[in-house]
Order: C-alpha cells, then structure tokens, then sequence
C-alpha cells in the first residue's frame, strides 16, 4: 500500500482550504531554509508541515484546520481577503473626485497623466490620485471593472467620466466643472 501523502501534498490541501474561503495570507517555504525549519518545530513545539498562524497564534496543522474548516469556525478566526471589486469600489468611492493615473499629482509619469493633471488643476476642483503603477491588480481590474482600456480614468462620485479626451471635450464646451461638481 502507498505511504502518507509527501508534505506538500499536506501544503496543497491546507491552499485549497484557505483559498476556498477567501483567507488573506501569505505563506513561507520551509525548504528554502533549513534553520526556520528546524527552529520553528522547535518554537511552535509542532513537528509537522504545514503550520498555520494566525495574529502570530499557532492554529496548527492540516488535521486542525480541516476540523475547522467541518466545524465552521475557520471563518470567524481567519482575516478575508478583499476581494478585488470589492477593492476597486473602494478605491474608486474614495474620494467624490478620484483620478486613475500613471504617477501622482506631483510627479505625472506619462503624457496623458501630466496633460489631465493640468487641466484638473486649473479647475480648482479638489481631487484625489491613484498611482496604477504602484499596483498591477488595480491596473489590470480596473481596465476590466471600468471597461475603460487605458489610464488616465477619472471617476466623479463613483462613475466613471472618461479619460484625457473626454476630459478635454469636457472642457471645451464649460461642461468640466459642472461634471467634476456632480451637477450633471
């Protein structure tokens, strides 16, 4: 008959586990160094792979979290993760005038951001920045939530009014600030 599974057999179940229920974490390889994994057996005085640790609390093994998870308290001890829309919505709501750009309003890094970032400016309307390069699931969900392909986007109380050409079409014909106010 075959043996127990290897451990990352184990790993594999306890990520399927944590996944499934929208855990926010972050894992180490034991592998990677030999001195965390002896010393942490040591420590946590568990002899086994996979631990898991929550707020720096050991919760314990693959057999722990499975009773956990039967039991239904795995969710009321683990942190959710956000889940991205979720995140975005957030993000977006986060100030009544929020702009999606390449930089910030002090340091633009591309053309269109520099360019949108005038504009905004001689309006005196007041606004925030979100730097998409900071973060590429922003970057990559927003142009997929928005259904807007390119940066810069600006939103206004949470919808989104377009970027740099609507912007300046905005301008042109007085209707930027009625807009960026939430008169129209």
């Amino acid at each position: 008959p075959p043996g127990p599974p290897c451990l990352p057999g184990f790993s594999r179940q306890m990520l399927d586990i944590l996944n499934g229920h929208g855990v926010a974490f972050s894992t180490f390889d034991v592998f990677s160094d030999e001195e965390v994994r002896q010393g942490l057996k040591a420590f946590s005085k568990w002899p086994t792979y996979p631990q898991l640790y929550v707020a720096g609390e050991l919760i314990g093994g693959l057999d722990i979290v499975k009773e956990l998870e039967a039991s239904g308290e795995l969710d009321t001890i683990c942190p959710k993760a956000q889940k991205l829309e979720d995140r975005l919505k957030s993000l977006i709501n986060k100030a009544p005038v929020m702009l999606f750009m390449k930089g910030s309003k002090q340091v633009a890094k591309c053309g269109f951001s520099k360019q949108i970032i005038e504009i905004m400016n001689n309006t005196g309307v007041d606004y925030e920045t979100f730097d998409i390069l900071e973060d590429e699931e922003v970057r990559q969900g927003l142009k997929s939530f928005s259904n807007w392909p390119t940066y810069p986007q600006l939103y206004v109380r949470g919808e989104l009014v377009g970027g740099l050409d609507i912007v300046k079409e905005l301008k042109e014909s007085g209707e930027l600030l009625p807009v960026l106010k939430g008169e129209n």
